[in-house]
């Protein structure tokens, strides 16, 4: 196998743990109406079975730095898909089981583990294996995986649902909405017993020859050697035998950038746009409820268009750009959604905005802040630093989530002069200050090997 294609193979199986987490984003969506009735759901019980993953996914994420540190990236990938698996199965438990309301959230939330899990180690893994170069590229993928999680689950769950009556639905529907999550999550579980481990985790654990032995099989000899000896001196700078101090200035600072952008991307506005499409669809379009999969289709094909355009220019364009010019259309995209409604005239404008910012999203904020977060930490901080970023993005996934509805519903919102515009000149305050915090924090990583990104924090 050339050397091409092994990093190209152990790439994509990593950003498998990505589709895991589109898809089960996604399927909860699909599932839910039916099994609201199965249950008999109030709207109250239905808000917390369909968040409870995003608990699950918050702890997830916090543990997935001490893993990653003691069992390294790929034997916490593994635990994910295990996770992955059991969640999916015990979600739509079979009839002769006594399937409840709290069994349900506590598969759910185990998936919700599993996510949390896989969403800090997977582009950890490949910005750690990949070539800088094309490392921009690389991680990407991770956010192409989602996108394209998100887009097949909605074809699955309209396969599943369609060739079922209402009645079978709300008795069997939903049950096999979750179980088909077991394909990929088991397709996932089997190949990461092929794919290395990380060489810096190597590394760190003193196991330089295996480093050695995986990264030759990435670069040539004389590259290999060349990274084998950065790493060693970026750790050894470091000096791994004192123990760190994760209070310090410098370390709190560093940690404090990752976590502020990882919090913004959601402060964009993403998941209310994702999570409650339909409903800005219908208002201001006035599409009726048989539309629901075509708005999601489109919503998801946008996404993975233009998520496909960020993969091919990250490593050509850099991060930076790509930043401020999905920020500047993502501001465009919210204003004409915004002043339509805000003028009470809606219609083609309207959905262009929200075609524009979820384009512009995907082009910046969706896969560069990844690509960031995986290789803008220091080698000896990355994986509880990483950690905290990411714990801190589902935090305020919920937050944007629980609170959307409820501003939306508000009588500020819905009265002069807003008109129900109000919440996306929130999200445009939020994306200003995005701008702000690249320009002013977020230093360049393109074509920067992982060790001269930590230089760049030491003459900070």
């Amino acid at each position: 196998m050339s050397k091409k294609s092994f990093l190209l193979l152990i790439t994509t199986v990593s950003a498998l743990g990505g589709l895991l987490f589109g898809y089960d984003t996604g399927v909860i969506n699909g599932a839910q109406f039916y099994l609201s009735k199965y249950f008999t759901l109030s709207d109250g019980m239905k808000g917390w079975v369909v968040s409870s993953a995003l608990m699950g996914c918050l702890f997830g994420a916090i543990a997935a730095g001490p893993l990653s540190i003691k069992l390294g990236r790929k034997h916490s990938l593994i635990i994910s898909a295990i996770l992955f698996s059991i969640s999916a199965y015990g979600s739509g438990l079979p009839e002769i089981f006594p399937q409840t309301i709290s069994t349900l959230v506590f598969f759910r939330i185990l998936g919700g583990l599993g996510i949390g899990i896989a969403s800090m180690n997977a582009p950890m893994y490949i910005a750690e294996i990949a070539p800088s170069h094309i490392r921009g590229k690389m991680v990407t993928y991770y956010q192409l995986a989602i996108v394209i999680g998100f887009f097949i689950v909605f074809l699955a769950t309209y396969a599943i649902g369609n060739n079922l009556s209402e009645s079978e639905n709300i008795r069997i529907g939903w049950r096999r909405m979750f179980w088909s999550e077991l394909i990929p999550s088991a397709l996932f579980l089997i190949l990461l017993f092929f794919v290395p481990k990380s060489p810096r985790w190597l590394v760190l654990k003193g196991n330089d020859s295996e480093a050695k032995t995986i990264l030759s099989k990435i670069h040539n000899d004389d590259e290999a050697s060349k990274e084998l000896q950065n790493i060693k001196e970026s750790l050894k700078k470091e000096n791994v035998k004192v123990k760190t101090n994760y209070l310090s200035k410098a370390i709190i600072s560093i940690i404090a950038i990752g976590t502020l952008l990882s919090v913004l991307q959601q402060f964009t506005g993403i998941n209310a746009v994702l999570y409650y499409g339909a409903d800005i669809f219908e208002k201001a379009l006035g599409f009726g409820k048989e539309d629901i999969l075509a708005q999601q289709i489109l919503l998801a094909f946008v996404n993975l268009v233009f998520t496909l355009v960020a993969m091919y220019t990250v490593d050509k364009n850099g991060r930076k750009p790509l930043l401020y010019i999905g920020s500047a259309g993502m501001v465009l995209g919210f204003l004409l959604l915004g002043i339509s409604l805000q003028q009470e005239s809606v219609g083609i404008i309207s959905l262009l905005g929200v075609l524009i910012f979820i384009g512009s999203f995907a082009l910046s904020m969706g896969p560069v802040v990844w690509v960031l977060l995986s290789e803008m930490f220091p080698n000896k901080i990355r994986s509880f630093a990483m950690s905290i970023a990411v714990a801190a993005q589902w935090a305020a996934n919920a937050f944007v989530s629980q609170t959307f509805p409820v501003v939306m519903g508000s009588d500020i919102n819905n009265g002069s002069p807003w008109h129900g515009s109000l919440p996306y000149f929130i999200f445009i305050a939020f994306i200003l200050v995005i701008v702000f915090v690249t320009y002013k924090y977020i230093p360049e990583t393109k074509g920067k090997s992982l060790e001269e990104i930590e230089d760049f924090w030491k003459k900070s």
